[in-house]
């Protein structure tokens, strides 16, 4: 019997099986976020007379080796979206450990620079995959009532991956960080091989009948309870919704007025997110610390100090979000940036200021970032655009995000140089501040609320729309 075969273990109606789906699926992006959280004491490291290279790296090879990773993202973003409607969800992702395994490995064997661009290459794979493709694993398996919630897993294993990486980063050596590091990737495909792809992608390719029996065993029921036949049902229909629409999805949205303030809406919101400081302060944190310490009493290195912004970023990262609490992190993170940057500033003409201001102020601006503007920005996409929409949305701002972050990272320590560290943190200053405004003016209220609702706020006055188009296959 069917029960008997899915009912072993758990109860029916459990939850289980998509929690340990969930967990699986994040390995990738704890994974990532150890390889962003890497950058820090290994710049460190890497730059010392400690160096594991007989010449220690110059700025401009590490600006390069901490951006490649981000400009790599941009093409990959889009391949991903496509390989994953290919070959399916679990095999892309799959895919996005063995770059991260082949990246270790690289690294295992070579500390010259050119392994170092190519392996921090790599992890532009798994960087794109973890914000394009996780998302969308996580939505096509999750039952509606616990959707939020486990989607909200990406963060979280992103923020704890940086946080693994600055403890055992200032506590272990080289060789014995990066065999840990290969080990994540390497348990997760051995482990993620035993799981299924998604019901959505099985009835896309023709196998209904397979889809069923996951779907079935996803929601610990048989695989003739009412409830799972009606959800398959529903995603026929959406399935078929999609066949039918506009290929020229882009342009869709640039002709139409509401769709292209949505579009500017999700795009502005995840730039200002990659824009805040915060991925130079996660990339650069231990050198950020260290051009602090100058005359600094404080007991902590710097590489404790990012401990201490890790640990920050994790807390924030599991704060239910909003986007009236995208108002308030975006004006108290603008408003630390500058606080930060003034003492920076200060200290250029001799006055010294209390030399807790920048840990303080940056472990706000990455609790802000991780409770705020990270989840937020990601969400948002989903939200205001339909299922048909969604996944070109999603690409086309992760492509343009992954730009600005690549520069952001490539030039912040040219300025930090040339120009002084506080240009750039003003810079990050006045981002917070203007993203703060735009929400303000631009961005309605989408927790709790239909997709039609948030489309009649997005309209003017004097406009009068047709919305059924736009949110009939809404899932």
């Amino acid at each position: 019997m069917i029960k008997d075969k899915y009912f072993l273990v758990f109860e029916e109606g459990s939850k289980i099986t998509q929690i340990i789906c969930c967990f699986l699926i994040n390995l990738p992006v704890f994974a990532y976020g150890s390889a962003v959280g890497w950058m820090s004491p290994m710049t460190l490291l890497l730059q010392s007379e400690n160096s594991t290279r007989s010449v220690p790296l110059t700025d401009i090879e590490i600006s390069w080796i901490a951006a490649v990773s981000y400009l790599v993202s941009i093409p990959v973003a889009w391949l991903l979206a496509v390989v994953a409607d290919k070959i399916g969800r679990k095999y892309t992702l799959l895919m996005m450990s063995l770059s991260m395994v082949i990246s270790w490995i690289l690294l295992l064997f070579s500390v010259e620079t050119w392994a170092l661009v190519t392996a921090r290459a790599l992890v532009g794979v798994i960087m794109a995959g973890s914000y394009v493709i996780c998302p969308i694993y996580i939505k096509e398996i999750a039952d509606d009532n616990i959707r939020g919630s486990l989607g909200c897993w990406i963060v979280i294993s992103h923020t704890t991956g940086n946080l693994f990486l600055y403890i055992i980063g200032d506590t272990l050596p080289f060789r014995t960080i990066t065999w840990i590091c290969l080990s994540v990737p390497l348990a997760h495909l051995l482990l993620f091989t035993m799981m299924p792809d998604t019901p959505s992608y099985l009835v896309k390719i023709g196998k209904e009948e397979k889809a069923l029996k996951i779907l079935a065993w996803l929601r610990c029921k048989s695989v003739d309870n009412s409830d799972v036949v009606k959800e398959l049902g529903h995603i026929k229909k959406e399935q078929e919704n999609d066949a039918t629409s506009n290929k020229f999805l882009l342009k869709s949205i640039y002709k139409d007025k509401i769709l292209f303030r949505a579009f500017r809406i999700a795009l502005f919101t995840v730039i200002a997110r990659e824009a805040c400081g915060a991925i130079p302060v996660t990339n650069f944190a231990g050198e950020i610390f260290t051009n602090a310490s100058g005359e600094s009493r404080l007991i902590l290195t710097p590489n404790q100090q990012a401990m201490l912004l890790g640990f920050v970023q994790v807390i924030g990262s599991t704060v239910a979000s909003s986007v009236p609490l995208l108002i308030t992190t975006s004006l108290i993170s603008g408003l630390s940036m500058g606080a930060l940057a003034t003492w920076f500033l200060l200290r250029i003409y001799g006055i010294n200021a209390t030399s807790w201001i920048p840990i303080v102020t940056l472990c706000v601006c990455i609790f802000c970032d991780a409770a705020g503007l990270l989840p937020v920005s990601m969400i948002l996409g989903g939200e205001i655009f339909s299922f048909k929409y969604r996944g070109t949305v999603m690409a086309v701002t992760m492509s343009i995000a992954a730009f600005s972050a690549f520069l952001q990272l490539l030039f912040f320590k040219p300025i930090a140089i040339y120009l002084g560290i506080y240009v750039a943190f003003y810079l990050f200053a006045i981002v917070c501040l203007f993203i703060t405004t735009y929400v303000i003016i631009a961005v309605p209220e989408t927790k709790g609320r239909c997709l039609q609702d948030i489309y009649s706020d997005l309209r003017k006055k004097n406009e009068t729309i047709e919305l059924k188009d736009k949110v009939d296959d809404t899932p």
